[in-house]
């Protein structure tokens, strides 16, 4: 059995940082100072930059299950340099680590269109990590990690904000991210938590108990660094940014450097499937098959567990076909095809959109290989036969899942389609549906702890046994043992516990007062989501929404998360 890393100086001896020295840092960092004011950078795949610390940072939490995974000892959450770094502070770490992060640009575009006008120059060369620092690489259990402090203050693409990340939405992150990864959907990973009372940023948030769709107050909340972890934080607006300055030749280099980000995505996330021997067009076909692989598998998870990315731009959309930024994120409550949790976000964004969403990404995510296959005409036919078949790889997901959630070997639209109107017409809780679904209900009577408001009428009734009796013809249930092997796989399939906003809520009301019980106790039930747990914490979080937070913003709707 591997030894445990128990302190940080054991720590320094796996890191290794590819990243920064496979590929090109800005050419013009050094006439920029601490490179902490917003400006254009024209090349290169990173920035060099020092995060800004917080000051007497307060340790909230830590994921034991990704310390267990990386091979970390508990001690190292108590080790002085261990917080320091983490918190923000890595101007005296020992060598070989380095005491410079680094900052990434990228492009954005939204539903498939790029967008110049959020670079403040509007040229595209000043938009990306805003304040996202990477800190550390490391070879851990035979796997490749970077480290990323999020909250680490101003980098050059910060366009003239404070880089800072505030205690509510870090908090919203950490726990969110290791819930994901508790669920079974593809997701960068939580490290740990820190705030300081030494530091207040404004943010635009609302009243309480407000009805309103856009902030209304500034308020002043606690700074905090949670750091985030995942084999790679390449985006597709990364590759982006760099095709659209190698089609435009935007400088000499421009071509090298989108090739340069290829690869390197290749080496970190998809050197298992892309054998190293193959030429570049190869490599690339391949590529743009298994990133289609997992973006589709990735969609059809967060339908399955009820989840909304409710800012899908490309920006926001992982090379490596995980979840990555938990901004305006929600987990549905009631059930809405059209749900989206942002109110900026727009229904190209919403629940059952996702699938549309993702396709759009996958377009501009081709747009950016082209580049490299100008010259090899039967290999950008071959890429854009794959584009083409997003939609085909994305529904026969979409089915399966279904299929699964329902307990039923095939698909079957007509079963499918009733039970959407049903569960729109009747108002029912998205999760605990499903969940009590798995207990193979005879009649609709037995699926009452997940319809929301008064009881239903004889015509509805009717309907829902209908469709239970068409349901139970399709499923595989001809014993007791059967029906209980069946609840069991569809209890794997359907989670229980889902991390809904009016838990969050509280959760972070009371760690601005620095009681953090109910983070780690959310932690605790959110990581376990498929578990029959206590039941105390059953009453507690096996409940519909409260009838009073329906509208109330920051619980049903949030602004862009800061």
């Amino acid at each position: 059995m591997k030894k445990n890393i128990e302190t940080f100086e054991e720590l320094t001896k796996y890191a290794n940082y590819s990243f920064v020295e496979e590929l090109n840092n800005d050419p013009d960092e050094k006439y920029n100072g601490e490179n902490k004011f917003s400006r254009e950078v024209f090349s290169g795949h990173y920035v060099n930059v020092t995060p800004t610390l917080i000051k007497e940072p307060i340790y909230i939490c830590h994921s034991k299950n990704f310390f267990k995974q990386l091979g970390f000892s508990e001690n190292l959450i108590k080790s002085d340099d261990f917080i320091k770094m983490f918190s923000g502070d890595i101007s005296n770490v020992p060598k070989p680590m380095k005491d410079k992060g680094w900052a990434t640009g990228y492009a954005l575009s939204i539903y498939g269109t790029e967008y110049y006008a959020q670079c403040p120059f509007q040229t595209g060369n000043g938009y990306g990590d805003g304040r996202a620092i990477s800190v550390l690489e490391a070879v851990l259990n035979g796997k490749r990690w970077e480290f990323q402090l999020k909250g680490a203050g101003k980098t050059p693409y910060c366009r003239g904000a404070d880089g800072r990340a505030v205690l509510r939405s870090s908090i919203r992150e950490f726990l969110a991210q290791e819930h994901m990864h508790s669920l079974g959907v593809p997701t960068s990973r939580s490290l740990t938590l820190f705030t300081s009372k030494k530091e207040q940023s404004s943010r635009p948030w609302f009243r309480d108990n407000s009805y309103s769709k856009d902030p209304e107050v500034m308020i002043d909340e606690d700074v905090a660094i949670t750091t985030r972890v995942a084999p790679s934080f390449i985006r597709v607006g990364q590759l982006e940014l760099f095709g659209r300055r190698a089609r435009k030749k935007e400088h000499p280099n421009a071509l090298k450097e989108l090739e340069m980000i290829v690869l390197h995505l290749i080496d970190r996330e998809y050197s298992e499937e892309i054998n190293h021997d193959l030429n570049l067009e190869e490599k690339v076909i391949l590529l743009a098959k298994q990133f289609q692989d997992r973006l589709t598998s990735l969609v059809a998870n967060w339908i399955r567990v009820g989840y909304c990315q409710g800012n899908f731009n490309s920006d926001n959309c992982a090379a490596g076909g995980f979840t990555l930024d938990y901004g305006p994120f929600g987990f549905i409550d009631m059930f809405d095809p059209n749900y989206q949790p942002w109110t900026g976000g727009g229904m190209h964004f919403s629940f059952f959109n996702q699938p549309q969403a993702a396709q759009k990404n996958f377009k501009s995510f081709c747009s950016a290989l082209k580049p490299l296959l100008n010259s090899h005409h039967d290999s950008l036919q071959e890429l854009e036969k794959v584009e083409n078949n997003f939609s085909n790889t994305m529904q026969s997901k979409i089915e399966k899942m279904w299929a699964d959630k329902l307990g039923i070997d095939k698909f079957d639209f007509e079963l499918f389609n009733e039970l959407i109107t049903l569960m729109i017409e009747t108002k029912v809780d998205y999760t605990i549906f499903f969940r009590e679904l798995s207990n193979i209900p005879d009649d609709i009577n037995q699926l009452t702890k997940s319809i929301y408001g008064n009881t239903l009428n004889e015509n509805l009734k009717s309907r829902w046994n209908n469709w239970l009796e068409n349901w139970r013809g399709n499923i595989d249930i001809d014993s007791k043992d059967t029906m209980e092997e069946l609840s069991k796989k569809m209890k794997l399939i359907n989670p229980k516990y889902t991390l809904r906003e009016w838990y969050l809520v509280e959760a972070y009301k009371q760690a601005q007062n620095e009681n953090y019980k109910l983070i780690h106790e959310l932690q605790e039930v959110m990581t376990n989501p498929y578990k029959e747990q206590s039941k105390e914490i059953e009453e507690k979080y096996y409940n519909k929404k409260p009838s009073d937070f329906f509208g109330i913003a920051g619980i049903s709707h949030v602004s862009c998360s800061s």
